[in-house]
């Protein structure tokens, strides 16, 4: 048995809908002779009488309603193929696939597109806003030319550069007790102080666990757990608690710094893509100009 054309079960299933193969023509840019015999080599490859001719116009049989309904599921499946395959193309004409973990995205790589979108007007760009660690995994699995991390790594599988230096800064709202001290804390009064913090596989939390173990006082105590840098700032100027984030985040004047002792929060940023990879064309671009970029900074 040789399978309908698509367009005759589409014809098939416009008679059903509209009673007559003149209507059902016209819609799909056929003429009605024409339809006619679509409809007539669909039912002798079939072996099956679907359409009930009459004068004053054509209905389904009962068998034709049967595989009206079974056709309407394949010209469905076949819409959900051409979608998905549309989605696939345009996945693969964007010209550069970037992954960038929360900080990064907000303050130094949209420059760094910027520039490279001047270099490249028609350049097609798409970048994913996560944490590091799905960075990592999206770059480890190739669904990004490159990624940006925060975190300190190691990074297993994954080639890395330096991009930037960033620090880290306590930071608390100006009516916060530590906003009046004019001394230090210890790390001790940090770690034993609930704070606001990101969510783990942020690079801003595993920066802040490894430096506050190295200087012997163990992880930080959540006091909430947030997604974002912007919602860290936000509960801490609400007056949440405390929170250690990035020195770029720190621009608001109702975030007050706060000095903390021997504690180094300083921490490297870096571009990650697939070990054993050689970055070229787009992605190689955006890697020197970061690298250009931050050696003026």
């Amino acid at each position: 048995m040789t399978a309908p054309e698509l367009d005759s079960l589409r014809l098939l299933v416009l008679v059903g809908e509209l009673g007559s193969i003149g209507q059902a023509a016209a819609a799909l840019g056929m003429t009605r002779p024409s339809a006619g015999k679509r409809l007539s080599l669909v039912e002798r490859r079939l072996g099956l009488v679907l359409v009930d001719r009459t004068r004053r116009g054509s209905a389904l049989t009962p068998d034709g309603r049967v595989i009206a309904g079974w056709a309407r599921r394949v010209l469905a499946e076949l819409g959900g193929l051409l979608d998905g395959a549309q989605a696939l193309r345009a996945r693969h004409e964007t010209g550069l696939r970037i992954a960038a973990s929360m900080t990064l995205a907000e303050h130094l790589v949209p420059r760094w597109i910027g520039e490279l979108n001047r270099a490249h007007p028609g350049l097609r760009l798409g970048l994913e806003v996560t944490n590091s660690d799905r960075v990592a995994e999206l770059a480890r699995a190739e669904l990004a030319d490159i990624g940006f991390v925060e975190s300190p790594g190691p990074f297993a599988g994954l080639a890395s550069r330096k991009v930037a230096a960033d620090h880290l800064v306590v930071v608390v709202a100006r009516t916060h007790p530590w906003a009046r001290e004019r001394r230090s804390l210890t790390p001790a009064e940090l770690v034993n102080t609930p704070l606001v913090v990101r969510e783990h596989g942020s690079g801003t939390r595993e920066t802040v666990d490894i430096a506050l173990r190295k200087a012997g006082v163990g992880p930080v105590k959540p006091l909430l757990e947030l997604g974002s840098a912007s919602a860290v700032r936000s509960a801490v100027i609400a007056g949440a608690g405390p929170a250690v984030i990035s020195a770029l985040d720190v621009a608001d004047h109702e975030l007050v710094p706060v000095a903390v002792e021997t504690v180094d929060f300083g921490r490297v940023l870096r571009a990650v893509w697939p070990e054993g990879r050689r970055l070229t064309g787009p992605a190689a671009e955006l890697l020197a100009l970061a690298v250009r970029r931050s050696s003026r900074r």
